[in-house]
């Protein structure tokens, strides 16, 4: 309870029951509503045409070739989801412990967000700057004898993001959790001429045991070498995310997200009461693939429990999540 709660009136004067009699009533005192345009729309992408590779670990996820991830995109924009976020499956010849293949011009996250942008010009693209898909060592930064180097980490990233710039990127979401990494993308982007570029930032991103399906479909879980605890924040902690969040604002972020979701919602809710910022969540791998196992055993309503679990978000003080419930969160909306 708050610490003043609101006075009521004693029953019977007050039935709170009576604006909950009709679909009617309940719709006229709802508090708060999920719509399509809170969706952003998490994709894979792989080498490869005509390719639609099922995630093992995410029933109903697929690897999708750059042509058919054009073809999600359409459909993302038919639907009214007003973005998509790009991860790489990028080939296991490709990573390396320098990490070159992330500011390759034509690497796989490149090339995808020239063809969406050829094709579906006003739908929005966001991109994920992290060095874990194209490090042999499965870490979002450069690695020296065992250690995550901050600095000439945050020096990649700053490559990383100039070519998704170049290439026509609209958002940029650093998940790395390197310091100081937002200054220097933010500088980098307006020295360059991209200074219209968004950056949403992973702000506060927990060392989560719920990113293992996430892993898989990158190809970076097999690969780790270690933890990510050195850089990832550890999931005892509140405070910390307001001060990661601070930081990131003063140095130049547009949005910032909390990840994983659902078990952060607390950390959503103090973020945006903080700061009254465009605040978002990811609803990862791991929330997905637990409620989509759970309906496949019929525990529980599939669609019922997805639209609730994305409701949850916006009740905490969220604009938007990232979820791969996104296109049929969208279906349902829409009638």
């Amino acid at each position: 309870m708050p610490p003043n709660p609101p006075r009521i009136a004693p029953f019977p004067a007050a039935r709170l029951r009576r604006l909950r009699r009709t679909a009617a009533l309940r719709d006229l005192a709802c508090e708060h509503r999920l719509s399509v345009a809170d969706l952003i729309w998490p994709v894979f992408v792989r080498e490869g045409e005509g390719v639609a590779e099922p995630v093992p670990s995410m029933p109903g996820v697929a690897r999708l070739s750059v042509d058919r991830v054009v073809q999600a995109a359409r459909e993302a924009a038919d639907l009214g989801i007003p973005a998509i976020c790009l991860f790489p499956y990028t080939d296991a010849a490709l990573r390396t412990e320098a990490c070159e293949e992330a500011w390759n011009p034509d690497n796989l996250t490149n090339r995808a967000v020239r063809a969406i942008k050829a094709a579906v010009p006003d739908l929005a693209v966001m991109t994920d700057i992290a060095l874990d898909p194209y490090n042999i060592n499965g870490h979002d930064g450069l690695v020296r004898d065992g250690v995550i180097l901050n600095d000439e980490t945050v020096e990649a990233l700053v490559r990383m993001a100039l070519a998704q710039a170049e290439a026509g990127a609209d958002i940029l979401g650093p998940s790395d959790m390197m310091d100081g990494r937002i200054g220097a993308l933010r500088q980098a982007l307006e020295r360059s001429g991209h200074k219209d570029v968004a950056i949403l930032s992973y702000a506060a991103k927990y060392a989560s045991a719920f990113y293992g399906p996430f892993r898989d479909a990158v190809g970076a879980g097999g690969r780790l070498v270690g933890d990510k605890k050195t850089y990832q924040m550890d999931p005892g902690n509140s405070d910390e995310a307001l001060r990661l969040v601070a930081r990131d604002l003063d140095e130049g972020a547009d949005m910032v997200m909390v990840k994983p979701g659902m078990p952060y919602l607390d950390i959503c809710r103090r973020v945006k009461d903080a700061f009254a910022v465009p605040t978002y969540a990811y609803q990862v791998s791991g929330e997905y693939a637990m409620i989509e196992a759970a309906a496949g055993h019929g525990w529980i309503d599939g669609e019922r429990a997805m639209l609730e679990s994305l409701l949850a978000f916006r009740r905490a003080g969220c604009d938007g999540v990232l979820s791969y419930f996104a296109p049929r969160a969208a279906r349902l909306l829409r009638g």
